[in-house]
């Protein structure tokens, strides 16, 4: 049964966006579940084997900061592309994509899951390995957190239009990185890379180094904490290694995909109050703060841009 819900209001901003970047941007609506858009931009060439950005939010409905970085890069690009020639020069071979509220039914519940109570980020088919308990994925019932889905249930509409996006789009590339924003964990801004199910390290590690470099060096003053997922915690059905794997299956091209997990345990230690709020838990509350991690990340995803772009030039320093 469809069930129309209020549009939260950074869908009223996703849609803003749509028409101011309807001469830049290929816009499409991805899915629609129960009455609600997924939007996906596209900007750049049309050619999929060009190197490409892609930048996600929104996959955890209560994590509403993940979902402002992005509108807040779109917001800029939209801006720059009106009169920044070398933007243009660079779009003329390759590509940005950004989908910017993946789970717009859990931002309008203030919920982490989907309407089915599902976490989308552990809704890839499981594989043996990983599992931190409960936190790592389950199939007990969709009242508790990080519930995965029914065993052998296919994947739900959002995370299968991900996932279809990122093979229809990113599969054919030369190279590319993805970008997904999260927030709730920790009192500092770490960038996981794959994998999320085993502390194995990936079969682009060398890469990945390479890359971590390359960000030290090209913004001496960042703040990221680069580490393996699995170091932290582990997870079953992971969406981003469920598309790594599929990519690497292909035999050519890279995908990296990163997951940007902003530190949201420093806003409550700067204002406790907010800890008693969930939106509060995992989002900056006070409006300085908010301005200050919208203009925290943008130079990051610009980064990232650039080194898809221009990754023939790095990425053969790779140990």
């Amino acid at each position: 049964m469809t069930r129309d819900h209020t549009a939260p209001p950074l869908l009223d901003e996703i849609e803003r966006l749509a028409l101011a970047a309807s001469g830049d941007a290929d816009v499409a609506v991805l899915a629609t579940v129960e009455g609600l858009p997924i939007h996906a931009f596209r900007f750049g060439v049309t050619d999929r084997a060009a190197p490409a950005l892609l930048v996600t939010g929104g996959v955890h409905g209560i994590e509403r900061i993940g979902t402002e970085v992005a509108i807040a890069y779109l917001t800029t690009l939209v801006a720059r592309l009106a009169w920044d020639e070398i933007l243009r020069e660079a779009l003329a071979h390759s590509r940005i994509l950004v989908v910017p509220l993946l789970n717009p039914v859990g931002m309008a519940l203030a919920t982490r899951a989907n309407g089915n109570g599902v976490d989308l980020m552990r809704n890839a088919p499981p594989t043996p390995l990983g599992g931190t308990p409960l936190v790592g994925g389950h199939h007990i019932s969709p009242r508790l957190p990080w519930y995965m889905g029914r065993a052998g249930a296919p994947m739900e509409t959002e995370s299968a239009a991900l996932v279809g996006f990122v093979e229809r789009e990113l599969f054919g590339s030369s190279f590319a990185i993805a970008l997904d924003l999260h927030s709730g964990f920790g009192l500092v801004d770490r960038l996981w890379y794959p994998y999320a199910r085993t502390r194995e390290p990936p079969p682009d590690l060398p890469a990945i180094t390479a890359l971590r470099r390359l960000l030290d060096n090209t913004l001496p003053n960042n703040v990221y904490r680069v580490e393996q997922t699995a170091d932290v915690y582990t997870i079953r059905g992971d969406l981003w290694d469920h598309v790594y794997d599929r990519r690497r299956a292909e035999g050519s091209g890279m995908l990296l995909p990163l997951t940007l997990e902003m530190g949201s345990w420093a806003w409550v230690r700067k204002n406790p109050w907010q800890g008693f709020s969930t939106l509060g838990r995992f989002n900056p509350v006070k409006p300085h703060r908010v301005r200050r991690t919208l203009r925290r990340h943008l130079p990051l995803v610009d980064f990232l841009f650039h080194a898809a772009a221009s990754h023939r030039r790095w990425l053969v320093l790779a140990p």
